[in-house]
């Protein structure tokens, strides 16, 4: 009887992750590419990533009331460090997407274990084992078969941001790889619980986003497009509440099961969530980009299945 309803958890949590992350990607992808009124696009990108950061924030809090936990004895320095270099990861991720189409997006973030092995060996001199090099050699070249443009389809649109939306999402990735080393840091020297790293890092996210919405004067560029298509009102909230909802489905799935059947429930979600977009949004895939995001989720696999597994209670969530 246990194990039935250990089973029915394990369902429970894994469709949650789908559903939340799979409503999340979709939703991102409508707020970033769609169209609204006469062709106008949504460009306020620190908005975005600012009620993201608001939401988990108060979404932490709650957890945080919720259970018990040590006292955080973290630097302030270190989570100002892991929020702002978070924050550039989120919006280079976001901001790209106004150049480069979801798959694509999902399949590059994807390819997050090479800024980390990369930054792991020059910063941390940590040594891997040669499986470690592989694994992280099929994502290489899968993300670059996926990626790669042929001249000749090049068309005039694409020719001015050409390039654009790949260097964020390089961007994107480096910054995720220099939060891990940050985060990597933090968990050697104060062990704190991954409730108290995620309220933190958004508490510290929230105030750096907002001073930066301020300065830009974004805020006022915000809510005049809030006033004019207040449907997007909807799709923000909708958005991180998803979002907010999903981590609280990976902080059960990790807690009670540990991080390996999480860390493959995700990364499926992620393959899934590209063939929705396709499906969805009719972002067509080529036979080779078929083939590189093949390769890219085959060595994520094989990299969790392979990996030896650290405390869960210590690693934010991945969505």
């Amino acid at each position: 009887m246990n194990r039935n309803k250990s089973e029915i958890r394990f369902i429970f949590y894994a469709s949650g992750i789908f559903i939340c992350y799979f409503i999340f990607g979709m939703l991102q992808e409508k707020i970033t590419r769609g169209k609204y009124g006469n062709n106008d696009k949504f460009t306020c990108t620190l908005s975005l990533v600012l009620v993201q950061c608001v939401v988990n924030y108060i979404f932490a809090q709650i957890l945080m009331l919720s259970w018990k936990h040590e006292k955080d004895t973290t630097s302030k320095i270190y989570y100002f460090s892991s929020a702002l270099t978070y924050l550039l990861g989120m919006v280079s991720s976001n901001m790209a997407l106004q150049w480069i189409n979801y798959p694509t997006q999902v399949v590059g973030k994807a390819a997050k274990p090479i800024p980390v092995l990369i930054l792991g060996v020059i910063l941390g001199r940590k040594v891997y084992p040669i499986r470690k090099y592989f694994f992280v050699l099929l994502i290489v070249i899968g993300v670059v078969l996926f990626m790669y443009k042929e001249q000749a389809r090049m068309v005039v649109e694409e020719s001015q941001g050409l390039g654009v939306g790949e260097l964020l999402l390089f961007c994107s990735l480096t910054m995720d790889g220099l939060t891990g080393a940050v985060q990597e840091r933090i968990k050697s020297e104060s062990s704190p619980t991954a409730y108290s790293m995620m309220l933190n890092t958004n508490a510290w996210s929230s105030i750096i986003i907002s001073v930066s919405v301020i300065l830009t004067g974004e805020c006022f560029k915000f809510v005049a497009f809030v006033n004019l298509y207040p449907e997007v009102l909807i799709w923000l909230t909708g958005l991180s509440l998803m979002g907010a909802l999903g981590q609280l489905f990976i902080f059960f799935m990790v807690s009670e099961f540990g991080p390996l059947p999480c860390s493959v429930v995700t990364t499926t979600r992620k393959f899934f969530t590209v063939l929705a977009s396709v499906i969805i949004f009719g972002n067509v895939l080529m036979l080779r980009q078929w083939i590189g995001a093949i390769l890219v989720f085959s060595g994520l696999f094989l990299d969790i299945i392979c990996r030896n597994g650290k405390s869960p209670q210590t690693k934010i969530a991945n969505k």
